[in-house]
């Protein structure tokens, strides 16, 4: 079984690489605690696997919230995060959304035609 976590980014915020890094990790490790807790044998496998992760683009809020709303609607995990306004943007923002880990194919009906971050 091919598994796999992706994580879209919004370009239109234009977050420096540390505070990207950040966010993606953010995102990350909400999706995974929640996999763990609600899909704890496929959590177990991609964790043994090497946990797949590809970050994608998006260029909008409503980009983010589309993705995430079709995931749902597929039985995925989903982690949407907002930044807590410390350092470069506002409190609040969406900034990026992890999918999964799931099955890479489902998770590519969805993300499939993005383009790597």
């Amino acid at each position: 079984m091919n598994l796999k976590q992706v994580i879209l980014v919004r370009t239109d915020l234009k977050m420096s690489k540390g505070k990207l890094a950040a966010q993606v990790a953010h995102a990350s490790v909400e999706a995974a605690l929640k996999s763990k807790k609600y899909k704890e044998k496929l959590f177990k496998a991609w964790r043994t696997i090497g946990m797949k992760k590809t970050i994608l683009k998006v260029k909008s809020k409503e980009d983010l919230f589309k993705f995430k709303q079709q995931a749902e609607d597929s039985s995925l995990i989903t982690a949407l995060i907002q930044d807590a306004g410390h350092t470069e943007i506002p409190a609040g923002t969406y900034t990026c959304l992890a999918i999964g880990p799931d099955q890479e194919d489902k998770i590519d009906k969805i993300t499939g035609a993005l383009l790597a971050l």
